[in-house]
């Protein structure tokens, strides 16, 4: 039996579309999308399997090569890609499309919905033969994440979440960190600066994405980046984070927008409620010096 096979529900469902009610330009009014959930599972759970059959944990060889120094990119990530641009474009025609892997066209600017895609998260994982890597799909509509789905097949993890209607893990419901101290907070980390070793290390996986899940999942308390970093590595796995109650923002504490013409935010943070001003407090001094000015 596949991994895949063995993962638990997509999301626990009666009937087999979404009826999502997404925000138009209007601040009272809505537009509803009927979303086939069933296809859009199959579709993400088959792009897992896609990625899972070149992936070198499993013995398999797949080519990679560098984009730019530094930026590791695989035949199974142009696969992925490719696949998921054609079945989600054909689940949802109207809506535009945003990949790591595809070359930008700004005609998404004029759609109200948008595909927010990274058809493999933390790639460095994939090509080395961990686990740590994800398939990373988020629907956006106006600017707000509707939908996020990530599955990580060698990990036989499904996660998803839908806006105003929470998240789950192999069809589990999810409830985030709640702690209250930040000092001790975990942080999925391979090692910390000095003046962040009051808090506890756990286990880091290369994807963006399963780190920020973790604090939806509460195995993880605090996930912070200050540096450029783009929607597709966060969209889905922050609505996932915030509809298990975390707290999600930029690394100022201000809220995240998606689809945009510059498809860059600096900096990220998702913790536990009750320790968000305090994280914004402690990377305040650090923020403001590496933002870009102007």
């Amino acid at each position: 039996m596949s991994r895949l096979s063995e993962v638990g529900n997509f999301v626990p469902l009666k009937h087999s579309a979404w009826r999502l009610k997404s925000p138009s330009s209007t601040p009272t009014a809505f537009h509803y999308i009927m979303i086939d959930n069933l296809r859009l599972e199959q579709i993400v759970r088959e792009a897992g399997h896609m990625a899972l059959g070149s992936w070198p944990g499993d013995g398999h060889a797949v080519d990679t090569w560098e984009k730019n120094p530094g930026d590791p990119v695989s035949a199974a990530d142009l696969a992925v890609d490719n696949f998921l641009q054609r079945e989600l474009g054909a689940l949802l025609p109207a809506a535009g499309w945003l990949s790591e892997e595809t070359a930008d066209n700004e005609r998404r600017l004029d759609k109200g919905l948008c595909w927010v895609v990274d058809p493999i998260d933390g790639t460095r994982d994939f090509i080395r033969g961990r686990k740590g890597w994800a398939v990373s799909v988020a629907l956006v509509s106006n600017g707000r994440p509707l939908l996020g789905t990530l599955v990580a097949p060698a990990r036989n993890e499904m996660w998803s979440a839908v806006a105003g209607k929470g998240a789950w893990r192999n069809g589990e419901r999810l409830k985030a960190s709640t702690r209250t101290e930040f000092a001790g907070a975990r942080v999925p980390a391979a090692s910390l600066m000095k003046e962040d070793q009051i808090l506890t290390m756990v286990d880091q996986p290369n994807s963006i994405a399963l780190r920020i899940a973790m604090v939806g999942a509460d195995e993880a308390d605090l996930v912070a980046t200050l540096r450029w970093g783009w929607e597709w590595d966060v969209a889905a796995s922050c609505l996932i984070a915030r509809e298990a109650g975390a707290a999600v923002s930029d690394a100022f504490g201000n809220p995240l927008n998606y689809n945009k013409r510059d498809p860059r935010e600096f900096g990220l943070l998702v913790s536990s409620p009750a320790i968000h001003a305090d994280a914004v407090k402690h990377l305040a001094a650090r923020a403001e010096a590496l933002a870009p000015k102007g």
